[in-house]
């Protein structure tokens, strides 16, 4: 049901996720990300806690492999479970169930790895992980969406998707980007419009909250 792309950038230790799915409001149960620790998908029949559980571990300076597998390891019901994890290092981890739906496969690149099940073919996350590989140059959340339009590209899911997410910590105990379509019969292409209208606004909303006197003024009546 479900396709993504969980990544981290050297250069700017960003750290995120990128996904879509066939059910409702995918932003609020399968992506995860930490600054200073990495970034978590977790999917197929979700268990929600096991995002933040692997990144307790990772903020620790555990290594994502052995973070997912101390979460996972004899945990009930893992068999319906599909987790990916990248640290700030650039180690990654992945673990897949033997109950997971349909078609269903992941690839690894550098600083990312990319999974899905009831996909249209297996091919889908090479085609993943190979664009998050062409643009090392671009900001993370620019890198993770291109991902998942590549993705879209080589086939996507099985089935029509219907929700979207792209989540991006850096610096601080809140995410740097954190954008959702809840639902939609586009969910990739409405996610790529709110990326483009929210990123010439991101470094403003960091500045309201870290520097408000220095912050452009809000567009609102009576705001001077």
């Amino acid at each position: 049901m479900t396709f993504s792309i969980t990544g981290a950038c050297q250069r700017t230790a960003m750290a995120g996720v990128a996904i879509t799915t066939s059910s409702i409001s995918v932003g609020s149960r399968c992506p995860w990300a930490r600054a200073g620790a990495g970034a978590v998908a977790t999917q197929n029949i979700t268990d929600p806690a096991i995002g933040n559980q692997v990144l307790d571990l990772m903020e620790t300076g555990m290594d994502a492999a052995s973070a997912v597998a101390k979460v996972m390891d004899q945990r009930p019901h893992a068999q319906y479970r599909q987790v990916t994890a990248v640290d700030l290092r650039g180690n990654i981890a992945h673990q897949t169930g033997d109950q997971i739906l349909g078609t269903n496969a992941v690839s690894q690149g550098a600083y990312c790895v990319a999974a899905g099940n009831l996909l249209s073919s297996t091919e889908v996350p090479g085609a993943m992980t190979r664009v998050f590989g062409d643009h090392a140059d671009l900001h993370l959340a620019e890198r993770l969406l291109c991902a998942l339009e590549a993705g879209v590209s080589a086939g996507g899911e099985e089935g029509p998707t219907h929700s979207a997410a792209l989540l991006v910590a850096q610096t601080h105990s809140w995410p740097l980007v954190d954008l959702r379509v809840d639902w939609s019969d586009d969910p990739v292409n409405e996610l790529r419009a709110l990326w483009s209208r929210y990123q010439p606004q991101m470094q403003d909303y960091l500045d309201r909250a870290l520097n408000p006197s220095a912050a452009p003024t809000y567009g609102v009546p009576g705001d001077l």
